[in-house]
């Protein structure tokens, strides 16, 4: 995931600081160059560097920081907001027409994957904010751009503009825009044409549909992983075409994330979408300051419950939570739960979105996807009895299970004792219900998510 190692390195700063009993400017000024060396390795444009790190040393003496009992805290509040600041803080909202379709223009370097993200787009505005969406091909001039793009639009069940490819794209973004009109859209998409480089042909084009259709929104796809190039890219398309924001893709990738945190303050064009994975469900509204909780290492617990409701189907979750707190739960009911939970993302991203959760490494994360593989493997090779009363099973047939899972007679019992622990963690856990208190050390004193096979 992008900033990675930045939030890593800010952990171990203010942890550093957490230990000094008193902030004094030479403590002060060690931080900030450890900030300053973090940022620089985070491919951070040093403008941006240089004002992060003078605006934090001014807002610390300004707040009078210095010779304060616990200044760490103050310091991780001062940081969050001027990271909040650079990411583009309220200014990140969609201009929602009034009275008419909302046009939105996808403009962006060819091969930048703008086509995928088009989809991505119409996705989350018909899925996750309830837009009925119009999806609009304008590069009549990629081979099969415009096949992809229906593709899409048939995946998601998203409404497709048929266009004829001999017609101009500005013809068509404005006969696209009156159908979406005619027919009570709440959003129509147009995803243009790209070059693989910026040449005058594609700007006219472009500023020519804008002129025709007077788009809502003109957003850029630029790609984390391009680093500073993404920064001019965004300054280019800005000059002639006046962006209204950017999607940020590839940034649940290995991008320092550098891009992500200089592009606002020297563009003045706000991150308004951030795609997080290949799938056309991975496109999130970016929010600066659940951004800069993760940077900080702070989590995002915000975004996790969202993730999980879009996951989770809350009646059924419901009811499995009663059965498990009433003891009544068979291994299909925690199998169940544990693809519920894989839904929502990797044990290590919601690792990361917790607060305080302990930082998996990539070994723990590929261990506990093996159990949870052999865990379904060894149920799904049970009789439906036997999923419900595994307390019942023999030698022999814990030995028919492990040959048709193709597991072992130790993985057989090591899912039996997994559901036995978590069945004992349950009655505990109602008795502490019952009684109004918490068991010591809260959910994690009772074995946390281990018990649930994770």
């Amino acid at each position: 995931m992008a900033f990675e190692s930045l939030t890593d390195r800010f952990g171990a700063i203010f942890k550093k600081l957490r230990g000094q009993s008193r902030l004094t400017e030479k403590n002060m000024d060690e931080m900030l160059k450890e900030i300053r060396v973090a940022l620089l390795e985070a491919d951070v444009n040093f403008k941006v560097v240089k004002a992060f790190t003078n605006d934090v040393k001014e807002r610390a003496l300004g707040q009078d920081v210095y010779n304060k009992v616990n200044p760490s805290q103050m310091l991780v509040k001062i940081c969050h907001d001027e990271i909040e600041e650079l990411l583009g803080k309220d200014n990140t909202d969609i201009a929602y027409a009034k009275g008419h379709p909302t046009a939105i223009m996808l403009v962006g370097l060819q091969g930048a994957g703008k086509t995928t993200s088009a989809g991505k787009l119409a996705y989350l505005q018909k899925n996750k904010l309830g837009k009925k969406v119009l999806l609009a091909p304008l590069d009549v001039y990629r081979p099969a751009a415009i096949d992809q793009l229906r593709t899409i639009a048939k995946e998601i069940d998203v409404d497709f503009f048929e266009v004829d490819p001999k017609k101009s794209p500005v013809i068509l973004a404005k006969q696209a825009q009156e159908k979406a009109v005619n027919e009570g859209y709440d959003v129509v998409i147009f995803d243009t044409a790209g070059r693989l480089a910026i040449d005058e042909v594609l700007m006219d084009e472009l500023k020519n549909i804008i002129k025709e259709t007077h788009p809502d929104e003109v957003l850029l796809l630029v790609d984390a992983m391009s680093g500073q190039d993404a920064v001019n890219v965004a300054n280019t398309f800005n000059n002639d075409l006046r962006l209204t924001g950017l999607i940020m893709s590839k940034l649940d990738g290995d991008a320092r994330g550098g891009a992500a945190l200089s592009i606002k303050y020297l563009t003045g064009i706000p991150i308004k979408f951030a795609g997080v994975g290949e799938k056309l469900t991975d496109l999130d509204i970016f929010y600066p300051d659940r951004m800069a909780d993760r940077i900080l290492g702070m989590g995002d617990v915000v975004t996790l419950v969202e993730k999980a409701k879009e996951a989770i189907d809350e009646k059924q979750a419901a009811r499995d939570a009663r059965k498990m707190l009433d003891g009544e739960f068979t291994l299909d009911d925690m199998l169940r739960q544990m693809k519920q939970v894989q839904k929502i993302g990797s044990l290590g991203f919601i690792a990361k979105m917790i607060p305080g959760m302990p930082k998996l490494t990539d070994e723990q994360q590929e261990a506990a996807n093996r159990e949870m593989k052999n865990f379904e493997a060894v149920i799904n090779s049970m009789t439906r009895y036997e999923r419900a009363h595994p307390e019942s099973l023999r030698f022999s047939q814990k030995n028919r299970i492990a040959k048709g899972s193709g597991k072992t007679n130790a993985d057989v019992n090591r899912v039996i004792k997994k559901y036995e622990q978590s069945k004992e963690m349950m009655k505990r856990l109602k008795q502490y219900q019952k009684s109004g208190k918490m068991p010591p050390g809260g959910l994690g004193g009772m074995g946390g998510m281990g018990g649930l096979g994770f």
